[in-house]
């Protein structure tokens, strides 16, 4: 009915504006007239009349001054016998010039028939705009199978190439193997070798798989078709596998040609396990992958790409030889991949001399690529805000805390007390990691809440670290144990705030995979308890099996609390042995809120703190990569 509706609003403001037009364009002329019949008898006897032109059954008249009449006559009575009846004499009309204007055929008709026409013909186009509509909606349904995937030009102006994407060496390694394939195909079939039908791209989020997916193909200059994997899941079944065929036919058309599936976990989850709700239109779309991928000739040059950060969920059979056989992990950054990628997204930004990318890669550990560029965007920002014309490493390190922490809550009114609690439970932290062997250093401390945090303490390790021990892991318990131990000492047990919670509820993570998962309790032995089992279709842990008695469960418990007991010991000895260190640590918070690593090493070494200038350089790295990408600020 709305549809209706609109076609009609349509119609009628189509002939509005039609009717609007033609009567800007008539010319305007002055209008005649309008006189009796008597009026022009009395004229005709004066002879006042020039002519008379009878059109039907009005008579145009036109007297001597050139003024115009209009008389209307009976349709059944001529002209002369109307004259005749008023009794004019004849040689009066003699002398008025008399003209018959002959009507022509299809004005006639127009006339006649325009009465009656334009109904039909409002009605007609109505029924016409409402056929065109059932016919669109006809297209879209019979287009409803079509795939909705998107084809990248190989011209286009943001293409991205090898050189766009740092660090993940292996992965491109492994993927110049597809682009030159891709590129010279008969290279490799001539020595019998059958380069993989599909790659799986798998890593933590932001680790760059589109990123590497979009620089095989500027690499390979090739038909790029991409689309997510929700967008072949709909409501009807079939429709997603007539999606996926309607991929592949056009992929085989422009081949050599690459597909890729982003999220490919939307669609590609085992199947049959009948948890969580089994949907039909997803597992008959992964079956028509499935087919697709191991059903087209391997020498077409069609080559499927995919992404995702759940392979544990992927079906098994999407992972088996001459399907996704070749599986690349893109891992996060190292410290040298952290600094290459920092000096490609600092290319255009006006960064200070005085900034190293090196100490800011150290001060990254666990970035991924997308963090690093988010990092640097937040610095230019920041810079933006406060008026300056380059991003020095003030803005830059204090990106670093907003994109780990949050933002600053400068506007957070605290009293007096609430300021040197805060500040007693962050020289805690601080000073027992400090005092720690195995504990990272203590980069900062502050007082200023960020996020949900009322102060923090910023430890960060020098080196990147890929596996933990259990000396480290009971330094950092030690630590996690510091703001609670410096309250209870100085403000007593029935004074301890709610500050500790997040602390205690961290340790106790960290205690339980100590006992449950590492192996690292003397009383347990080297063995795993409480087996993690997802359900597949829901992708998060929703139940725990248990595989131990309840015996093993209280001493599960008691090895638990032995942990945390220990880290508490240690880090109320450290307290206590360093009580100066941490009231000089407090006293200085107090005053600047805020105290950076080379101030706290002083502090705790007891010397006075002289800040030091480093000589600005020119970061060479960046300057290698702009030689390489081409000044974008140009």
């Amino acid at each position: 009915m709305k549809a209706l509706l609109k076609n009609f609003a349509i119609v009628i403001i189509i002939l509005l504006v039609v009717a609007g037009l033609v009567s800007m364009t008539s010319p305007t002329q002055a209008e005649p007239e309008k006189v009796g019949i008597n009026t022009l008898v009395e004229h005709i006897e004066e002879g006042r009349v020039k002519h008379i032109e009878v059109e039907g059954n009005t008579l145009n008249v036109t007297l001597q001054d050139d003024q115009k009449l209009e008389v209307k006559k009976e349709p059944a009575q001529s002209f002369t016998e109307l004259m005749d009846n008023y009794g004019v004499d004849p040689e009066k009309l003699q002398q008025v010039d008399l003209r018959i204007a002959q009507e022509e055929g299809w004005r006639m008709w127009l006339r006649v028939l325009a009465p009656y026409l334009l109904p039909f013909l409002l009605i007609a186009g109505l029924l016409f705009m409402m056929s065109r509509q059932v016919q669109g909606m006809n297209n879209r349904a019979m287009g409803f199978g079509q795939t909705t995937a998107k084809q990248a030009k190989s011209d286009d102006k943001d293409k991205k190439t090898f050189k766009d994407v740092a660090g993940a060496t292996e992965a491109k390694e492994e993927l110049q193997e597809v682009v030159e394939f891709l590129k010279n195909p008969k290279r490799f079939t001539d020595m019998g070798a059958k380069i993989p039908k599909g790659v799986l791209l798998m890593g933590q989020p932001g680790t760059g798989k589109t990123l590497l997916a979009k620089a095989v193909a500027g690499e390979a200059g090739v038909p790029f078709f991409h689309m997510s994997g929700s967008e072949f899941v709909e409501m009807f079944v079939g429709v997603g596998a007539s999606r996926v065929r309607d991929l592949f036919t056009k992929a085989k058309k422009a081949a050599p040609a690459i597909i890729f599936i982003d999220e490919i976990d939307a669609v590609g989850r085992k199947r049959g396990a009948g948890l969580g709700g089994s949907h039909d239109e997803r597992e008959q779309t992964l079956n028509q992958i499935l087919v697709e991928m191991d059903g087209f000739d391997p020498h077409l040059g069609v080559i499927v790409i995919a992404a995702t950060n759940r392979p544990d969920v992927l079906d098994k059979a999407l992972l088996r030889p001459g399907r996704f056989d070749r599986q690349v992990v893109i891992s996060p950054p190292d410290i040298r991949e952290r600094e290459e990628i920092l000096a490609v997204h600092a290319v255009g930004k006006p960064l200070s001399k005085s900034v190293s990318l090196r100490k800011l890669a150290e001060r990254t550990p666990g970035f991924s690529g997308a963090d690093l560029a988010n990092l640097l965007n937040e610095a230019a920002i920041l810079t933006v805000r406060r008026d300056k014309k380059e991003i020095t490493e003030e803005e830059i390190l204090e990106s670093v805390e907003k994109v780990i922490l949050g933002p600053q809550k400068k506007s957070r009114v605290m009293t007096e007390k609430d300021k040197e609690m805060t500040a007693y439970h962050e020289a805690g932290h601080a000073v027992v990691a400090h005092f720690s062997p195995n504990c990272d250093p203590v980069r900062k401390v502050s007082i200023i809440g960020r996020g949900m945090a009322g102060g923090y303490t910023l430890s960060m390790p020098v080196e990147d670290v890929y596996y933990k021990t259990f000396a480290k892991f009971k330094d950092d318990l030690a630590m996690a144990m510091g703001g609670y131990v410096a309250e209870k000492a100085i403000y007593g047990e029935e004074n301890i705030s709610t500050g500790p919670s997040n602390d205690l509820k961290q340790a106790t993570q960290q205690a339980t995979a100590m006992v449950t998962r590492y192996g690292m309790s003397t009383a347990l032995g080297p063995r795993q308890y409480g087996a993690n089992e997802e359900l597949i279709f829901l992708a998060q842990e929703i139940h725990e099996k248990k595989n131990y008695s309840e015996k093993t469960a209280e001493l599960i418990d008691a090895e638990i609390n032995r942990f945390l007991e220990e880290a508490r010991q240690q880090a109320a000895r450290i307290f206590t042995e360093h009580r100066k260190e941490v009231d000089a640590l407090v006293k200085r918070l107090l005053e600047v809120e805020t105290v950076e690593q080379e101030e706290f090493k002083a502090i705790m070494e007891g010397k006075e703190y002289v800040p030091t200038k480093e000589p600005e350089k020119k970061d060479l790295k960046v300057e290698k990569v702009k030689e390489e990408m081409g000044d974008i600020t140009k």
